[in-house]
């Protein structure tokens, strides 16, 4: 119903005023490959400079997170590049021990929270962060996550993590967080 609305909205503003941003959305599918271990070392940047520096961004728990689902060292946010919703191979194992845990532990529950940038609109971004949590609930659907474990929102550019208008800044807010409910 959410999505619905959110994409309801979007098809008006398209409709009235045109896109806010004119690069296309790039759309590709989740990728299946067998998950490796967690890396323990650093994150690797992708092309578009998602996961730089994000070790201890992605490893720290969230404060709502504090003493649900697995422990602090397990990673619950993957990032994006710009005006992408493509779930990046180097979170492939982010995913897989979510999905491990979850599928452990029928009785846990995760919100897919959608992040984007402050650049576009407000509709376009929610749009988005909508896209993006999808493809997380996807992509842990297909790790064997039952889809009434995870509930898919976006706060588009509503939560950012990072405050600053630096290239840096903005790759560290386009971003999922798995965030486990009590």
């Amino acid at each position: 119903m959410r999505s619905t609305l959110v994409f309801t909205a979007l098809a008006a503003a398209l409709a009235l005023g045109g896109c806010a941003s004119p690069v296309p959305v790039k759309q590709a599918p989740v990728e299946s490959k067998t998950p490796t271990a967690v890396d323990s070392g650093t994150a690797g940047a992708n092309a578009n400079g998602a996961g730089q520096n994000q070790v201890a961004a992605v490893q720290a728990p969230a404060e709502s997170n504090a003493g649900v689902g697995p422990g602090s060292d397990v990673p619950k946010s993957v990032y994006f590049g710009f005006n992408s919703y493509t779930v990046d191979s180097q979170y492939t194992p982010v995913l897989n021990v979510n999905a491990t845990y979850l599928s452990q532990h029928p009785q846990a529950h995760v919100q897919l929270q959608g992040n984007t940038d402050a650049r576009g609109s407000r509709e376009y971004n929610l749009a988005l962060g909508q896209k993006r949590a999808d493809a997380v609930m996807k992509g842990m659907e297909l790790l064997g996550v039952k889809p009434t474990q995870m509930e898919a929102i976006s706060f588009g550019k509503e939560k950012p993590k990072a405050q600053g208008t630096s290239e840096a800044d903005y790759a560290e807010n386009r971003r999922v967080d798995i965030v486990y409910q009590r």
